[in-house]
């Protein structure tokens, strides 16, 4: 893989987008929609906030927020419930030996989320959740990954608010940092899962993943490390009007990984084949769900009109298939997307790739 960092860089800002009726009829028929002990509204009454260091003393772009005494008492038994909704089916039974350890804000990104910090009271173990406001954008990218990649998620709405699990891994630019040279794993795993990542996001029209919007999820092996690489920012789905900027490749961010990637593998097409193969199945695996989402989203205000056009035609060149160019939504050419690499088979090898 190659990337032209300069392009991809250069991005305005999108704009939150409503929830709209049919996509909230959906969340309700898939159990996403509950009613929830806290909103994000209630969350923004806080009264005060400090600054939120690294271990290292650097400042996190997150801080601390404070609530008066009697609402921070009621405002822990309510976020322990939203936590035991999402790990155990809301059984509080369960969590009784949890508390709620601190509540952070960030004013920096799109979704200006908080973020839930919440202790095993037994061992000290900490993990975390975050209550956003919800972004239509975010909530299709949310069940896409669902949908669409290896990996299931957890998440709830209930109007414009939005609860999301925490999503567990060393951040993409840390990795890059500390882990790329580590001998205990193996290159070429790091280099396929690039090459896999690069091809799950462009299919499913994922922008916007820099180092820092992705994890690395390691896990020990007989023969050393397993790497998979986990989106963990759904803001910038099916949004931009670029096709590059639906590959990870074409990030700045990323060069390193790329240029890491490049040296190591000579069989690219192979994985992306394999990472094909596998997402047709779980489109497959889950036609009628995803039928009902993308006819909603074909039909939601997600992105502007130009940058549909601007897209299909990409689209249309980068494969070489005028079909694209007969797109109306995103919805319309992530179908496309799909249909063309189920004629794969059919024809051989796509005329676009990747790489």
């Amino acid at each position: 893989m190659a990337g032209n960092a300069e392009e991809a860089g250069r991005t305005r800002r999108k704009p939150s987008y409503p929830v709209s009726g049919r996509l909230s009829a959906y969340l309700a028929r898939f159990r996403r929609e509950l009613e929830l002990p806290v909103t994000y509204g209630r969350l923004e009454a806080f009264r005060d906030s400090i600054p939120l260091a690294d271990a290292e003393g650097r400042d996190t772009l997150w801080e601390s927020v404070l609530y008066p005494h009697e609402e921070m008492e009621a405002l822990k038994v309510d976020l322990k419930r939203i936590y035991a909704l999402l790990k155990v089916h809301g059984d509080l039974s369960v969590v009784e030996h949890l508390y709620v350890d601190r509540v952070d804000f960030c004013s920096f990104g799109n979704s200006l989320p908080f973020r839930v910090r919440i202790v095993n009271g037994i061992n000290e173990n900490p993990d975390y959740f975050y209550i956003k406001k919800a972004d239509a954008s975010r909530v299709y990218g949310l069940e896409l990954e669902h949908l669409l990649s290896p990996n299931r998620l957890n998440y709830f709405t209930q109007g414009a608010t939005l609860v999301e699990e925490h999503v567990a891994g060393v951040p993409g630019d840390v990795f890059t940092k500390r882990w790329l040279e580590n001998r205990e794993i193996k290159p070429v795993r790091v280099a396929k899962e690039l090459v896999k990542f690069n091809e799950r996001c462009f299919l499913r029209l994922l922008g916007d993943m820099r180092s820092y919007n992705f994890v690395f999820v390691l896990t020990p092996d007989f023969e050393g490390w397993q790497v998979r690489i986990r989106a963990m920012d759904f803001d910038q789905q099916s949004w931009s009007g670029r096709r590059t900027f639906y590959l990870p490749q074409f990030f700045r961010e990323n060069l390193a990984l790329v240029q890491f990637t490049t040296s190591l593998l000579d069989t690219a097409y192979q994985y992306q084949r394999e990472e094909r193969t596998l997402l047709l199945q779980r489109a497959e695996a889950a036609q009628q769900r995803l039928d009902i989402l993308l006819d909603a989203m074909a039909v939601d205000e997600i992105a502007p009109d130009a940058n549909v056009i601007a897209l299909r035609q990409d689209l249309a060149a980068h494969f070489d298939a005028d079909a694209f160019l007969k797109c109306e939504s995103m919805a319309a050419l992530i179908r496309e997307n799909l249909r063309q690499i189920q004629m794969e088979d059919v024809r051989g090898p796509l005329r676009g790739t990747t790489g």
